[in-house]
């Protein structure tokens, strides 16, 4: 078992001065992994330390901040199996897709950061003003356990580019892809106090985080309960937020899809990582004549979500993170089903441990149903049907949330128009491919702000303008 006390903070690891915290394997369910929390006084070395790095990090060229973002990139390959054996174990899902989504794809975004960072304009003339980009300050990153090192990347990344120090507090449930983050930071030689890790549980160090008087902004990916506990807390001193929350995403299916496709591929937006995704498609809404057809189809898929060990090739359908997910996901079924939802997957044995769950879907849900409105977390899609494409509107956009949604017409042009219409931060078309240049966020519960692309680094920018007078420019 790996037993680690060291946090790191102003350049260095020091000993952290709070309890054990245990990380369980979701498919064994032994613990495997010990870090040590943090404690109050940690927070705030952390945080002193952060605030004396930001003038020389912020002042710093940009080629410079750009070659130590790759530095870090490169680090962060020479780890890749170990980050994606370690998410796979945390958070259950399968190893041969932690190794391409949890642990290649965001060791490439920090490349592609650098990339985009390069060919921003950091300043313009407006008039006879120059608008600079500056960087918002020192930043909490307060990151979820079900895309580890995603989320962190997410943040830190655009935040070092743009010229702020960072304080990171990943989830205590899934903290190990963090504890190697901080390694190639280490390695790739950022100045003391550009990068800080703690660690702990989000009320207690998350919220001494984001109280803190000397932090400028919170970054916080979670729950929207979380959120809008964070958003208060930060609104005492005015502090900037970014907040990405959850979702209750619709695959909106429009008379003349290919249904086929359509059930096909929502069930693998819905299963991605045992459903704990919270852009997730969870609804799948149909033409009412369709909606027998819709359920057979997806009767008949679901059961190739096999579960299984993570590190077995054949299995698609991993673990949950813990049993108390997984309690929570069954009592939303058990609750769902007792106001007249109907179970149509067949049942399936499960693993003789592992926080398992089986890939379910449940037809005969209205839209007020519970189980339609809030988020799952956990591979359960509900069939909806629908009467006309202005009612399948209205009910892809009548819950709390507005994260991700995704509509199959005919033609993408066909698509585009419904797709419009939609009060969602990213809407697919026809299946397109997830762009990690195109900025992700919500409306509604689902939270404040964007990131990827250059949207990302535009989160922890500050625009100032300054007046000149206007013969400055004026040439002779």
């Amino acid at each position: 078992m790996k037993i680690d006390d060291q946090l790191f903070i102003d350049g260095a690891w020091r000993a952290a001065g709070g309890a054990d915290l245990p990380v369980t394997d979701s498919y064994t369910e032994q613990v495997f992994a010990t870090y040590r929390a943090a404690s109050r006084g940690d927070v705030e070395a952390a945080v002193r330390a952060a605030r004396a790095a930001f003038a020389g990090w912020s002042a710093t060229p940009l080629a410079d901040r750009v070659a130590a973002v790759r530095r870090i990139a490169a680090g962060l390959r020479e780890r890749g199996d170990a980050i994606a054996r370690a998410i796979s174990r945390e958070v259950g899902m399968p190893l041969k897709l932690s190794a391409r989504i949890q642990a290649g794809a965001p060791i490439a975004a920090w490349d592609l950061y650098a990339d985009l960072a390069g060919k921003m304009e950091w300043e313009q003339r407006i008039g006879h003003s120059l608008v600079q980009q500056a960087a918002v300050g020192v930043v909490a990153c307060i990151t979820p356990w079900n895309y580890p090192l995603h989320q962190v990347t997410g943040k830190v990344a655009p935040a070092l580019l743009a010229g702020c120090t960072v304080v990171l507090k990943p989830s205590e449930l899934a903290p190990s892809s963090a504890f190697l983050l901080a390694e190639a930071i280490e390695q790739a030689g950022l100045p003391p106090g550009v990068f800080n890790l703690v660690h702990g549980a989000g009320p207690d160090i998350g919220g001494a985080l984001v109280a803190h008087p000397e932090v400028d902004m919170v970054s916080f990916t979670g729950s929207t309960h979380a959120g809008r506990h964070i958003a208060t807390m930060a609104a005492q001193d005015i502090k900037r937020v970014a907040l990405e929350l959850g979702g209750k995403s619709a695959a909106l299916v429009l008379p003349g899809a290919d249904l086929n496709l359509a059930v096909k591929a929502t069930l693998g937006g819905c299963f991605l990582n045992s459903g704990q995704t919270c852009s997730a498609t969870t609804r799948l809404l149909v033409p009412r004549d369709q909606a027998r057809q819709a359920a057979h189809l997806a009767a008949e898929l679901a059961p190739a979500w096999a579960m299984g060990d993570p590190a077995d090739a054949g299995t698609r359908l991993g673990p949950l993170i813990s049993a108390a997910q997984r309690e929570k996901v069954r009592a939303m079924v058990h609750a769902a089903l007792a106001e007249g939802a109907e179970l149509i997957t067949r049942d399936a044995p499960l693993p003789p441990h592992g926080f398992f769950f089986p890939p379910t879907v449940l037809t005969e849900v209205t839209p007020q149903m519970a189980i339609a409105r809030e988020e799952a977390f956990g591979p359960v899609l509900v069939i909806i049907p629908y009467d006309s494409v202005d009612q399948a509107v209205a009910i892809a956009n009548g819950t709390d949330y507005g994260l991700a949604a995704t509509v199959w017409g005919a033609t993408p042009a066909s698509a585009l128009p419904v797709a419009r219409r939609l009060r969602a931060g990213q809407v697919d078309v026809n299946g397109a491919p997830f762009n990690p240049q195109a900025p992700f966020g919500g409306f509604k519960r689902s939270g404040l702000g964007r990131e990827n692309g250059r949207f990302g680094i535009e989160e922890f920018l500050e625009p100032v303008s300054i007046q000149l007078p206007p013969a400055h420019f004026e040439t002779p």
